[in-house]
C-alpha cells in the first residue's frame, strides 16, 4: 500500500518517537536497577479489535482497530537514570514535583492506534443519512500512571488525525482483499482531514487492597473506575467497574484492554507469577457523551453526521491466560445504541497479546 507524502512524514515522526521513548529491550538488558527491573519489566502489548468477532452481519460501526503499546518499568526507580529516555525522565521529575511522595509507583506508556468506522450497507456509494459516517482515526498516545497501594490514577494525551490521512479506507480494503470479502463502496464520503486531540484522566480502586491474598491460588477482585476526556476527538464523563476470578490474579488494575490503564499497562508489585495463571473477567462502563467526532462529524467543516445518544453503556467479558513473559486475553463487548436510528446494538471482539521484555 503506497503511502502519501504527508503520511510518510507522520510515519517518520512516529518512528522517531518510538525510537526515543521506549529503548525497552536495551533498558531491560542494561545495569539499570536489575532487582527492580525483574519486578517491573518493560512490556509491549499488541491488540486487535474487530466486529466480525461479534458474529454474523456485524461488519459495521466500529468495525476494526489495532493498537501497539509500549510500557515502561516503574520510573520511580529510574528518576535520574540515564538509561531512561530523556523525555521520560523530564516528565517524571516534573510530575513528581507536583505531588512529592504521594505515589509509590509510576510508569509511562506510548501507543499507536488506528480505528475504522463504517455504516452497515457496504454497497451504497452515496451518503447514508441515517447511518454513521465513514471515518478513519490514526492516533498516538502518551500516558502516565501513578499508583499508591490499591489506588491508581492515569492521564493520557492523544494526538492524531481523522480523515483520509488516517488511511482507514486503504487498510480496510487491504484486509477485505486478503479475506476475499466485499469492499465498502462509500469511502468517498468519509470525514475530512482534521487534527484531533483528547486529554483523558481516570481514577481506579481495587478490592481487596492487598493483592497478596490472590497471588498463590484461587481468588477474586473488583476494580472501580471513573473519569472522563476532553477534546475534539472525544469529550465525555464515565464510570464503571470490573470483576475478576481465577488462578493467581495479577496485581494490576484490570484486564479490560479498552480501559486507559487496563491490560498490562498499570504498575504492578511482586513480579510475575510462577507457572501458569489465568482468570475470567467481566466489565461495564457508562458514559455521558458530549462529543464524538466519529458521530458528530468534523469540527470546523461541514460533513456527514448523525444524532448521537448522550448516554451510552457497554458490557464485556473475557479470559486472560499468563505464562512466564507472555499474556493472552480475549474479550467480547456489547454496547447500547450510539445514535438515533441505529439498527443494531454494536458487538465486537478483542484479542490482546503482551510480552514482558
Amino acid at each position: 500500500m503506497p503511502l502519501s507524502l504527508p503520511l510518510r512524514r507522520r510515519v517518520v515522526v512516529l518512528a522517531g518517537l518510538l525510537a526515543g521513548v521506549p529503548s525497552l529491550p536495551a533498558l531491560a538488558a542494561s545495569q539499570c536497577g536489575p532487582d527492580s527491573m525483574r519486578e517491573h519489566p518493560p512490556q509491549v502489548n499488541f491488540r486487535v479489535d474487530n466486529d466480525l468477532f461479534g458474529g454474523a452481519d456485524q461488519d459495521q460501526g466500529y468495525t476494526n482497530g489495532a493498537q501497539i503499546t509500549l510500557v515502561s518499568p516503574n520510573v520511580m526507580d529510574y528518576t535520574d537514570d540515564p538509561c531512561l529516555p530523556r523525555l521520560a525522565r523530564w516528565v517524571n521529575n516534573r510530575l513528581e514535583a507536583l505531588r512529592p511522595g504521594e505515589f509509590e509507583q509510576q510508569n509511562m506508556i506510548f501507543s499507536l492506534a488506528q480505528g475504522i468506522f463504517t455504516p452497515k450497507d457496504f454497497t451504497r456509494r452515496d451518503v447514508i443519512e441515517d447511518d454513521r459516517p465513514y471515518a478513519g482515526v490514526l492516533v498516538a498516545t502518551f500516558g502516565y500512571n501513578a499508583r499508591r497501594n490499591s489506588r491508581l490514577q492515569t492521564t493520557q494525551l492523544t494526538l492524531g488525525v481523522v480523515g483520509p490521512w488516517a488511511q482507514g479506507k486503504q487498510v480496510q480494503n487491504a484486509v477485505h482483499s486478503l479475506l476475499d470479502d466485499e469492499k465498502f463502496q462509500g469511502w468517498d464520503n468519509q470525514l475530512h482531514n482534521e487534527p484531533v486531540f483528547a486529554l483523558t484522566h481516570e481514577r481506579m480502586r481495587r478490592w481487596p487492597a492487598d493483592a497478596a491474598a490472590n497471588a498463590a491460588g484461587w481468588g477474586w477482585d473488583a476494580i472501580s473506575h471513573y473519569g472522563g476526556a476532553i477534546g475534539n476527538l472525544s469529550t465525555h464523563a464515565n464510570g464503571g467497574g470490573e470483576v475478576r476470578f481465577g488462578w493467581k490474579l495479577p496485581d494490576d488494575f484490570g484486564s479490560t484492554p479498552l480501559r486507559p490503564a487496563g491490560e498490562n499497562t498499570a504498575p504492578t508489585r511482586g513480579g510475575r507469577a510462577l507457572g501458569w495463571s489465568w482468570h475470567v473477567f467481566a466489565t461495564a462502563d457508562a458514559s455521558w457523551v458530549i462529543r464524538d467526532i466519529t458521530l458528530d462529524g468534523n469540527t470546523f467543516r461541514n460533513s456527514h453526521s448523525v444524532n448521537k445518544r448522550a448516554l451510552v453503556a457497554y458490557g464485556g467479558y473475557g479470559i486472560a491466560v499468563m505464562k512466564g513473559r507472555w499474556k493472552f486475553a480475549v474479550a467480547r463487548y456489547h454496547s447500547t445504541r450510539e445514535f438515533d436510528g441505529q439498527e443494531q446494538s454494536p458487538i465486537f471482539g478483542s484479542f490482546t497479546v503482551s510480552r514482558s521484555l
